[in-house]
């Protein structure tokens, strides 16, 4: 079995008297999809808080390649090669679509002309029509901004900065949401893409059908713990449902 890119044993944190996580697993490994599902309140986002830097935990260890760190910030798990798209995409909208995918990590130019502040307009739009080319995103103009773009374009920009920058893992928080049945097959369509790239995808959903149509595991959080981590191939929509719900129980799966 190969090391997990990113693995959580035993993340614990809690927001007063209520526990979010407790004691809670989560492994995810290299070239697949991992689809993380659970009722409200079972502590998906929290969860993915922590391993995005986003949120320090009281206990418990995370792993990367085997080796244990500590997530203080996003800015630390993106120089680690973990990128987050989250459900409101952050995305600045009078922007267009190069000029979002690299806010913040603009080319700048050589010497004092960098120093003012110029940046490499023609590589950046290269290397943006390069990046959305390779994942088969259908974004209308690269000169546009996001703003007026669909829900689909705007999460194909999303999903393409995360790819860009990530060598290892992409966290997408509910990325069919409010998607149309076109714009919804595009992004499972480029979920794929993203993991024959060799980079892990974590698929946090509601939607039972779309997990069960891209993912390779699924592993269940139902009030703060894991409580299933199943092979896609081996279970059901009935299944999942009961498992996020306490119907179904699964013994030696933590």
């Amino acid at each position: 079995m190969p090391t997990p890119i990113l693995e959580a044993i035993g993340l614990s944190r809690q927001f007063g008297h209520v526990r979010a996580l407790n004691e809670a697993n989560f492994d995810v490994y290299p070239g697949e999809v991992t689809a993380l599902i659970g009722d409200n309140g079972a502590g998906k986002s929290t969860l993915v808080k922590a391993l995005s830097g986003n949120l320090p935990v009281d206990s418990g260890t995370i792993k990367l390649d085997g080796e244990e760190i500590e997530l203080t910030s996003p800015s630390q798990a993106n120089a680690l090669g973990i990128e987050t798209v989250h459900q409101d995409l952050a995305l600045a909208p009078h922007l267009d679509p190069v000029q979002n995918m690299y806010l913040g990590r603009e080319i700048p130019m050589p010497g004092l002309r960098g120093m003012l502040g110029m940046v490499k307009t023609k590589e950046m739009r290269e290397q943006a029509h390069l990046a959305f080319n390779e994942l088969g995103a259908t974004v209308r103009s690269l000169s546009s901004p996001v703003g007026e773009m669909s829900g689909g374009q705007r999460q194909a920009v999303a999903i393409a900065r995360a790819v860009h920058w990530a060598n290892r893992l992409v966290f997408l928080d509910e990325p069919t949401a409010a998607l149309g049945v076109r714009q919804t097959k595009n992004v499972l369509e480029t979920i794929r893409r993203v993991r024959d790239k060799g980079i892990a995808v974590v698929l946090i959903s509601h939607s039972m059908p779309h997990v069960i149509e891209v993912a390779d595991r699924v592993q269940v959080l139902r009030l703060g713990s894991r409580v299933a981590t199943l092979d896609v191939k081996k279970t059901s929509m009935e299944e999942l449902v009961g498992l996020m719900t306490g119907a179904v129980t699964k013994e030696g799966n933590q």
